[in-house]
């Protein structure tokens, strides 16, 4: 089985904590790079009431190999009860740079 990748994307609540995951899932290879997007407004239904808060976003670079260890790492660095970790299939790119991704992380 080849390795698939994958885009993931997480929010979080300041630069700092992006900073940490980030830097985390680079070191221990369950990610080839993560772009940090700020100033994202979300809004959303957290425990009946809507809510809204200014949060930055995690693009992760990641495959399917390795996408369970990553949601494990994310949730024990996360300051959020219920954080968001999602991911979404890469249909199609540049074939160097996906094997970039591929090649840049920790094999199962």
């Amino acid at each position: 089985m080849s390795a698939e990748p994958r885009i993931g994307l997480c929010t979080v609540p300041d630069k700092g904590t992006a900073m940490r995951i980030a830097a985390a899932l680079v070191a221990e290879q369950l990610a080839a790079c993560v772009n940090i997007i700020p100033a994202v407004q979300s809004v959303y239904r957290w425990q009946g009431a809507v809510e809204q808060a200014e949060e930055l976003l995690l693009l992760i670079k990641t495959s399917d190999t390795v996408w369970s260890q990553l949601q494990e790492r994310i949730l024990a660095l996360h300051p959020y009860e219920l954080p968001e970790i999602i991911s979404v299939p890469i249909q199609d790119g540049h074939s160097n740079y996906l094997n970039w991704i591929i090649n840049n992380l920790k094999t199962p």
